[in-house]
Formats: structure tokens, C-alpha cells, sequence
């Protein structure tokens, strides 16, 4: 067996903690995860993710997502007026 090293990886506790629940239920442990991220840069000569830098309208529309988490407020009080507002935006 190949000799292994140690990688340290800071992270913020709340991305730790959540991003370590998403993992349990996909069944993976943290060591899982990068190690498949680091057999795939491997495989792929490239990082496994598309990375692009968000347009004004896109950072606009997260601000506004934050800003109602933060503010525990929601635009929509039921599914069916967010169904509906969707549909009508696409024209149904």
C-alpha cells in the first residue's frame, strides 16, 4: 500500500456541519469526498466542478435570497403563489 499524507482543509463550522450531513446521507465521510475530488482532478487533468463568477442579475438575486434568510421572511406565503408566479414568468 502506497504511503498517505495528511491534507488540512479550514472550514467555517456551519459549512462543516451541513456540508457533513449532505455527505452522511449520500453515505461518503469527508475523507471520501476529497479523495474523489482528488482522483478526479487526477483523471480529468481539470477541477470536476463548472466555476464561474455570477452576473449582476444572478448576485442580485442571491443577496436577496440572503437577505430573506437572514430576515426570515419569504416572498411567497404558499407553494401554489410561487407555482404560479414561476408559470407565469415562463409565459403559461
Amino acid at each position: 500500500m502506497a504511503a498517505s499524507s495528511m491534507l488540512h482543509v479550514r472550514l467555517d463550522d456551519e459549512t462543516k456541519t451541513q456540508g457533513a450531513a449532505v455527505l452522511d446521507a449520500i453515505g461518503l465521510s469527508a475523507s471520501d469526498a476529497v479523495r474523489l475530488l482528488y482522483h478526479r482532478l487526477i483523471a480529468d487533468h481539470a477541477f470536476p466542478l463548472e466555476l464561474k463568477v455570477a452576473n449582476a442579475e444572478t448576485r442580485a438575486a442571491m443577496a436577496e435570497a440572503h437577505e430573506m434568510l437572514r430576515a426570515r421572511n419569504a416572498r411567497f406565503t404558499n407553494v401554489d403563489d410561487l407555482i404560479a408566479t414561476v408559470e407565469a414568468a415562463r409565459g403559461k
